[in-house]
């Protein structure tokens, strides 16, 4: 009895349906797991697609494994070409970690799409206080590895997040981007205001690699400044 034979034919919905639930049951039996995903990664349509990315809603033990499965669940993904590219972004919209398939896109699509998708999540997501903010956290750092002119302005709300790892990285981000100039009164109101010191040194740091000073209100920023920091009107600067 040949392979196709044993699972059904390979494209038909009940096929689909069965290998889907079992791609993502962690208490499936590993080896049946595995030939789920790889039946799904043969049929390369959106479909299928969708299934396989349902095995990154799961972690199973040991660690070995599930890194095997879901890079082999990922080459299914990508076998699948421009048509993954939708259930990619239902997947992300529906609130689920974002590491893979962004590291998934990164082969599909180029840098001005991968970065209307990561802007199209950052826009539902809010300032105030929720429980988690990992999801946040990693998708504004995401951008921070990205150049493009829509991200600054994207990111400059972040700037008052109630948390502070997200304020952290929003600096960060905003200051990496080359169309930053509109946001500097921003980021001179979160250093004369956060009483974050990992915060303040993202702004410092952001204003060195830009080359800026603290301009007029320099003198009232000084003691604002964390240890290992000194600045002027001119510029700022690291200091032993």
């Amino acid at each position: 009895m040949g392979f196709l034979d044993f699972f059904g034919r390979k494209n038909s919905a009940g096929a689909l349906a069965k290998h889907a639930k079992r791609a993502a049951d962690k208490r499936a039996q590993n080896p049946d797991r595995w030939a789920s995903i790889l039946a799904l990664g043969e049929i390369k349509t959106p479909e299928s697609a969708a299934a396989l990315l349902q095995r990154f809603t799961i972690r199973i033990d040991p660690s070995i494994t599930d890194q095997e499965e879901k890079n082999l669940a990922m080459n299914g993904i990508l076998a699948v070409g421009e048509g993954a590219v939708e259930p990619i972004r239902s997947f992300l919209k529906a609130g689920h970690s974002i590491a893979w398939p962004i590291k998934m896109l990164e082969k599909i699509v180029d840098t001005d799409a991968l970065v209307t998708i990561l802007l199209e999540l950052l826009e539902g997501m809010h300032t105030d206080y929720e429980r988690d903010p990992s999801r946040k956290v990693d998708l504004i750092a995401q951008l921070e590895e990205r150049r493009d002119p829509r991200i600054a302005d994207a990111v400059a709300r972040f700037l008052e997040d109630v948390n502070e790892t997200v304020r952290f990285h929003a600096a960060a981000t905003l200051l990496a981007q080359e169309d930053c100039d509109a946001h500097r009164e921003a980021c001179m109101k979160l250093l004369a205001e956060d009483e974050s010191v990992r915060v303040r040194v993202s702004v410092l740091d952001g204003f060195i690699a830009r080359g800026w000073g603290l301009g007029p209100t320099s003198g009232e920023l000084q003691s604002r400044l964390p240890p290992g920091y000194k600045a002027n009107e001119e510029r700022v600067e690291r200091v032993r």
